[in-house]
């Protein structure tokens, strides 16, 4: 079982014993099926069965969760996506590269752009010139189908909120070390967030995005940029590897409610 599986892979295996579900790990723990009576359930990745596949669909595609946030009336930072040139029979006549241009020039303190799809916080580029542009889209159109460009923003904080439902099991903000980024693999430190005003905003806000995308256990990334709250992105794999090294205990309640949905 790989290293990073362990700590979603053995949470829900304590699960399933607590509650006399046979559990079964295919897949180097990248698949789990749970078996109670005649009832079969999986979990995936770090997907435990309780998402939409359309729900799942829009939180993995950064630039449909920014469209539906905007209809919503939820603030957002907006994210464009762009396809790769080998999809070129569904790009526009004019091509991809003038309007990527397009929104540098309108962002002249840069744009961050990043592969469209997926959550691991690889492959994420600050961009503030035309060959940085070229270079960043270029790498990322060399694993990935498509890229989006969102505009470069101070963020003052960054806040995780899981969210099960209306619940918010877990709320942290994430302590930036040593770089611009604010992921927990790229060094961050997660700091939970005391009971009070802030943390229920946070959470406010978070479980208003989940609604509007449908979304029933996913992780959010709220940012606060010039003093306002904003969502940066859902995850619908809810994955707390990292996390669970400071907070074994909380990561191992919040797969168990969620878990506790699943089983009802």
């Amino acid at each position: 079982m790989p290293e990073d599986q362990r700590i979603f892979v053995e949470a829900v295996k304590r699960y399933c014993a607590r509650h006399n579900i046979a559990v079964e790990v295919r897949s180097q723990g990248w698949l789990i099926v749970m078996r109670r009576g005649s009832r079969q359930h999986f979990a995936l990745g770090y997907d435990v069965g309780l998402n939409s596949a359309i729900a799942h669909r829009i939180a993995n595609d950064k630039a449909a969760t920014a469209e539906v946030l905007t209809l919503a009336g939820i603030a957002r930072v907006p994210h464009t996506v762009f396809l790769n040139p080998k999809l070129n029979a569904y790009i526009p006549p004019p091509g991809s590269w003038p309007t990527m241009l397009d929104l540098l020039e309108k962002h002249p303190e840069g744009v961050v752009v990043k592969p469209n799809e997926g959550t691991s916080g690889q492959s994420v580029f600050p961009v503030s010139t035309r060959v940085e542009l070229e270079r960043a889209a270029a790498e990322i159109f060399s694993s990935h189908l498509t890229l989006a460009v969102s505009p470069y923003v101070e963020i003052e904080d960054e806040v995780r909120v899981v969210v099960i439902d209306e619940l918010a099991p877990v709320v942290y903000s994430k302590e930036r070390v040593l770089n611009w980024r604010h992921n927990l693999d790229a060094g961050a430190r997660p700091v939970l967030l005391e009971p009070g005003e802030a943390r229920e905003a946070c959470v406010a806000i978070a479980v208003n995005a989940a609604k509007a995308i449908g979304i029933r256990f996913a992780s959010v990334d709220v940012v606060r940029v010039g003093g306002a709250l904003k969502i940066l992105e859902i995850n619908s794999g809810v994955m707390m590897e990292a996390l669970g090294k400071f907070y074994p205990d909380l990561v191992d309640a919040a797969y168990s409610a969620a878990l506790d949905r699943v089983f009802g």
